[in-house]
C-alpha cells in the first residue's frame, strides 16, 4: 500500500458532507518552535490483557504499546509509503524466497541489552509465525531467518512470497521483542507480555489496573533527538461521557478511536481549544460486516445470502448510525485503495421487493404475515456503531419476514462464540483493512483454517475458486498480475456473498490544540509519537 498517489490520504471522503466537513481540519500541524518535556495525559477506554503487538496485532494493543515495542518499519503520507524503524533496509530475491533486511545499529532495549538481528529472528518464528493473530498465516512458509551477522538477517520463505506483501506487512506485523527475555519461557505467559521492554521511545514504567498506565522517555532511544515529551499517561476511561468531560476540561488532551461519541462532536468542535479530526487513521480503515454462519441450512443457500445483503439500506446505515463519518461499502477491499479495489455491479443493492423475492426463490415463502425462519444475531460488543448496526439489522430482516433475535455478549464471549464454537447464524464485525489484502482480507475468506483462530474464516465458507485464487494472489511475485488477481477474488465473493459488507470508517481524534504532530501518518495513533509535543 501507499505505493500510489497522494490523493488516497482520505478515508472519510465525501461522506462527510456538509456537516461533519467543517468539523475536520485536514492535520493539526507544528505550530511554532518544538517544545520539549511535559506529559501527555490521553484516554484509554479499554485495557488489553495483553499488550504484546508481536502476539495479538491490535490496534488496542498498539495504542499503548507502539510507543515502547516498535516494528520494522512505519507507515508515512510521502514516498514509497514506509518509514524505517528497526530496519533500514529491505531486499527481496527474484525468486520470491528470501528478503533481506538491514538493522539500524547502535539500538539498545530498555533494559540496556544490545538489540541485534537475533532478535529479529526469534521474533520472527518463535512469535510472529507461531503465536501471532495475522503473522500465523503471513508467516506460515517461513521457514528460517539467517543472521550473518548482528545487522543482518535474511528471511527464507518455503514458496515464492511477495515483497509487495511483506513491504505492506511491516508496520502491523513486524514487532520485535527481547529474544533475552522470551527464549526458553511460555511465550504465551510471560510476564513481558504485560511489563513490556522494548527499544521504542517511552518505557513502559507503572500500570494501575483500572486507572492508568505511565510511559516515561527513555533516555536511550537510538534517535537521540528523540522523544520530545517527558511521558504520556492513559487514563483508563471506559465512560464515553467522563471523556468528553475530561477534554473539555483539559484534563486529558486527546481522546483517539472516536471514544467520543460522534453526536457529541459538534458540540466539543465548537470549544476554544479543542479540535476534532478525522486523520492519522487511514492505515487501518475498518469495515462494518455482516458475519453469516454457512452451516446453517438457510444461509448455506446464496439466495437467502443475497436477500439479506438486499435487506440492508447502506446509506441509512452511513447517514444514520454514523452520523455520516464513513463510506457506504462496496466489496471486501475498501474503496479508499484504489491500487486493489474494484467496484462489481453484481453487489446487491437495496431492494426489499428482491430480497422478498430471493426468499420466495429458495423456498421459505411467507404464508399469513409470518416469519419465514429464526436466526440468532450476535452484534459484536467493541464499538457503539457494531451495536447499534444489530438493532437496525434486526429491524431490517423483519421488513423481509426474518425473525432474528438479538444475543449480547461481552468481547471474550462474542469472540469465542464467532470464532471457536460458532454458536451464531448473523454476527455483526468490524474486521480491519491493513494495506494489502493478503494481511487481514482474505483470512475472512479462505477455507480450512482451524477453529479458535480470532477475525478469520470460522463461518463454513469453503469455496474451492475462491481458495485458489488466494493462493496464487498470495504466490505471485509480479505486483501487475497479483493486483489482478485480488481483483478476480473481489468479483467471485460479490457473486457468492460469504459475507456482507455495509460501511468503510476510520476513526475521530479529539484534541486539545496544544498538542502538536498528531495525524502525521496513516497509523497515527498507534505510532511511535516520538516527535509529538505539548505546547505550555
Amino acid at each position: 500500500m501507499f505505493e500510489r498517489e497522494p490523493s488516497r490520504r482520505t478515508v472519510l471522503g465525501a461522506a462527510v458532507g456538509a456537516a461533519g466537513s467543517a468539523l475536520l481540519p485536514q492535520f493539526a500541524q507544528a505550530q511554532g518552535t518544538v517544545r520539549r518535556g511535559g506529559t501527555l495525559v490521553v484516554a484509554a477506554d479499554t485495557e488489553p490483557r495483553n499488550l504484546n503487538p508481536a502476539i495479538v496485532a491490535s490496534n488496542g494493543v498498539f495504542y499503548v504499546a507502539s510507543k515502547v515495542i516498535e516494528p520494522l518499519a512505519e507507515m508515512s503520507y510521502d514516498g514509497s509509503g514506509l518509514v524505517p524503524r528497526l530496519a533500514t533496509e529491505w531486499s527481496g530475491s527474484a525468486d520470491g524466497r528470501s528478503v533481506t533486511f538491514k538493522l539500524r545499529p547502535g539500538v539498545t532495549w530498555h533494559d540496556g541489552k544490545a538489540f541485534s538481528s537475533a532478535d529479529v529472528a526469534f521474533s520472527a518464528l518463535e512469535v510472529w509465525k507461531k503465536a501471532q493473530n495475522l503473522g500465523r498465516v503471513l508467516f506460515k512458509d517461513l521457514e528460517a531467518v539467517e543472521t550473518p551477522d548482528g545487522g543482518t538477517a535474511i528471511f527464507r520463505f518455503a514458496k515464492p512470497t511477495p515483497l509487495q506483501l511483506i513491504r505492506n506487512a511491516l508496520p502491523a506485523v513486524t514487532a520485535v521483542v527481547p529474544k533475552h527475555l522470551y527464549e526458553g519461557t511460555d511465550i504465551a505467559t510471560n510476564s513481558a507480555n504485560t511489563k513490556l521492554v522494548g527499544t521504542g521511545p517511552f518505557r513502559l514504567v507503572e500500570h494501575k489496573p483500572g486507572e492508568f498506565y505511565r510511559l516515561a522517555k527513555s533516555p536511550t532511544y537510538w534517535d537521540r533527538d528523540k522523544p520530545y515529551l517527558d511521558g504520556i499517561i492513559y487514563r483508563v476511561l471506559p465512560d464515553p461521557g467522563a471523556i468528553a468531560a475530561a477534554i473539555e476540561a483539559d484534563q486529558i488532551q486527546l481522546a483517539a478511536f472516536s471514544a467520543i461519541p460522534l453526536s457529541e462532536l459538534p458540540r466539543l468542535a465548537a470549544i476554544k481549544g479543542v479540535q476534532v479530526l478525522n486523520k492519522g487513521y487511514e492505515g487501518i480503515t475498518y469495515q462494518l460486516t455482516v458475519e453469516i454462519n454457512h452451516r446453517r441450512k438457510e444461509l448455506s443457500d446464496v439466495r437467502v445470502r443475497r436477500a439479506i445483503a438486499h435487506a440492508i439500506d447502506k446509506d441509512f446505515v452511513v447517514s444514520t448510525i454514523f452520523r455520516g463519518y464513513a463510506n457506504t461499502a462496496a466489496g471486501p477491499i475498501p474503496k479508499f485503495d484504489k491500487q486493489f479495489h474494484v467496484s462489481d455491479p453484481a453487489l446487491p443493492n437495496f431492494d426489499v421487493a428482491k430480497a422478498n423475492a430471493l426468499l420466495d426463490e429458495a423456498g421459505y415463502p411467507r404464508q399469513g404475515g409470518a416469519m419465514r425462519f429464526k436466526l440468532r444475531l450476535l452484534p459484536a460488543p467493541w464499538f457503539e456503531q457494531t451495536r447499534q448496526m444489530g438493532d437496525y439489522l434486526r429491524q431490517a430482516l423483519r421488513v423481509v419476514g426474518i425473525d432474528a433475535e438479538l444475543v449480547n455478549n461481552d468481547a471474550a464471549g462474542h469472540t469465542r462464540a464467532i470464532y471457536t464454537d460458532h454458536n451464531f447464524d448473523l454476527a455483526i464485525g468490524s474486521p480491519v483493512y491493513r494495506n494489502d489484502p493478503s494481511i487481514s482480507t482474505t483470512i475472512l475468506y479462505q477455507g480450512g483454517l482451524p477453529a479458535g483462530v480470532p477475525f478469520s474464516n470460522q463461518y463454513g465458507f469453503n469455496d474451492a475458486a475462491v481458495n485458489t485464487t488466494i493462493a496464487r494472489a498470495a504466490e505471485t511475485l509480479d505486483a501487475a498480475t497479483r493486483v489482478q488477481l485480488y481483483r478476480d477474488f473481489q468479483r467471485q465473493v460479490a457473486q457468492s456473498q460469504p459475507l456482507i459488507q455495509v460501511a468503510e470508517f476510520t476513526f475521530i481524534s479529539v484534541i486539545r490544540d496544544r498538542l502538536h504532530n498528531v495525524a502525521n501518518n496513516p497509523r497515527w495513533a498507534t505510532s511511535n509519537w516520538a516527535d509529538t509535543w505539548l505546547s505550555a
